[in-house]
């Protein structure tokens, strides 16, 4: 018997966690990476199991274009066959064709043989084919950011799966769904798509995807602070995992781990641990696994530590950090990244604090555009007020601040956040004020003030009263 190169504990070959001392058995890792990979909802897919062969469409391996090519080619050359010989077309060609097409990143041919075998099985009324070709063209509109198209490919997969009554795939499906209303900060559906996917999984008795869909969970209890279930469910995940001998799930959970005790500021020791113990087993299948998913594993380990090393005051290691992570969400992510627009906010800060104002507000910018870009209008609202206090307090540019403040106030005041447009307006108020122009900072403390007097805030009310009063008797005294 073998013994852990660890602890001299027996192993047996087909482990590869030793579970005695926990640390990781390296040799056939190539194999459970694949096995862990092929359901996992991270990586959502449904296997072609009524298609002329089952394959996964959309591996995580990176392929050299030529060869790319050549594959795609061959598939070509296999289509014009059947075509000179009458034969139907095969909607499987089509997918394997748009699958090599996806991995050159050439979204727009992929969707369109994706369409095309949607219309083949269409004809032929395919019905789980049907459904499989929806939830990849899905994936991919999920992918290049058109979110609407991904929620209507996959609701249409769900229903034909459940009438088919395809359970594990509808499993992945609600995966799927919970994943992309997450993207679009759509919680309560994130949560309760979740929430069906692991239900239905209870009452199927089946453990893995409950366990795989109740990780995907955690994401969103983040959100919603709910730390102590949180912990229920990794301490139950972890268990899992190693029996199972999950290697990749490991990693995960270290990762989510480490973002747990960051998040509750509990113990940034442990968090440190966590993040750390996931690099370092990334690196050690570092062989085994894509380029692509390597950065996909590695970007939120690198993120919280930049952000652990912000706490700690050592802002060379952070900026490091978050610079290593803003590489890795460029290789896996295509095009712009609500992930890198978090990154790009907190290089930000740091370079603010670090005095380089310049760099800071470039970040500051782009983040914004990012989070405009998808939706988080709020977000891009504290970040225009944001900029709008650098220009004041550290360029001392009143015009460029009173612009970024506005376009602020313009959101926060649409949305009836009254908190936010009390502090703005006070602020505006001020900056008139100081530049001698009293009626505007009149306006402006006044409209500040009824905000306040909304959210019954009387020490404010009163402070803003003062203002108002000041203002007024020096308007009064001139008159005299």
């Amino acid at each position: 018997m073998k013994k852990c190169p660890y602890c001299k504990s027996p192993v047996e070959d087909n482990w590869f966690y030793c579970k005695s001392c926990e640390k990781p058995l390296i040799s056939n890792l190539q194999d459970v990476i694949h096995r862990s990979l092929k359901d996992s909802y991270d990586e959502p897919e449904i296997p072609y199991t009524d298609l002329e062969k089952e394959e996964e469409v959309y591996d995580n391996s990176i392929i050299e274009d030529k060869e790319i090519d050549r594959m795609i080619q061959e598939v070509d050359d296999k289509l014009s066959s059947k075509e000179l010989l009458g034969e139907p077309i095969s909607g499987a060609l089509l997918i394997e064709k748009s699958s090599l097409y996806y991995k050159k990143r050439d979204f727009t041919n992929a969707l369109k043989n994706l369409e095309l075998a949607l219309k083949n099985f269409k004809e032929e009324n395919k019905l789980l084919n049907i459904a499989i070709c929806h939830n990849e063209i899905g994936l991919i509109q999920e992918d290049i950011g058109f979110f609407d198209q991904a929620i209507y490919h996959f609701n249409r997969s769900l229903e034909i799966l459940k009438d088919l009554n395809e359970t594990e795939k509808v499993i992945k499906i609600l995966n799927n769904l919970g994943n992309v209303y997450f993207v679009i900060k759509d919680l309560e559906h994130s949560y309760e798509y979740y929430q069906e996917a692991i239900k239905l999984s209870k009452q199927e008795n089946l453990l893995y995807e409950e366990i795989k869909s109740s990780s995907n969970l955690i994401e969103v209890l983040y959100l919603l602070k709910d730390y102590e279930r949180i912990k229920r469910i990794l301490s139950r995940n972890v268990e899992f995992f190693k029996e199972h001998n999950d290697y990749y799930g490991i990693i995960q959970s270290d990762i989510k781990y480490g973002k747990l005790y960051y998040l509750i500021a509990e113990d940034y020791d442990l968090a440190y641990g966590h993040l750390n113990n996931a690099l370092e087993l990334i690196s050690r299948a570092k062989e085994k696994i894509s380029i692509y998913l390597k950065s996909k594993l590695e970007w939120e380990c690198y993120f919280y530590l930049g952000k652990l090393f912000i706490l700690w005051d050592n802002s060379t290691e952070a900026e490091n950090f978050l610079l290593k992570s803003l590489e890795a969400v460029r290789i896996f992510e295509i095009g712009d990244n609500i992930n890198e627009g978090e990154i790009l906010e907190n290089l930000a800060e740091l370079y603010i604090t670090k005095g380089e104002i310049e760099s800071g507000l470039e970040y500051y910018n782009l983040s914004s555009e990012i989070f405009y870009k998808f939706g988080y209008d709020d977000k891009n609202a504290d970040l225009k007020f944001k900029v709008g206090k650098i220009f004041l307090e550290y360029l001392e540019n009143n015009v460029e601040a009173i612009n970024y403040f506005e376009e602020a106030l313009n959101f926060y005041e649409e949305k009836g956040y009254i908190k936010e447009a009390a502090i703005i307006l006070n602020k505006i108020g001020d900056i008139y004020l100081n530049r001698g122009l009293k009626d505007l900072a009149l306006k402006n403390f006044e409209n500040a003030r009824t905000h306040y007097k909304e959210l019954y805030d009387e020490y404010n009310v009163n402070l803003l009263g003062k203002k108002i009063k000041s203002i007024t008797d020096k308007n009064n005294s001139y008159l005299f």
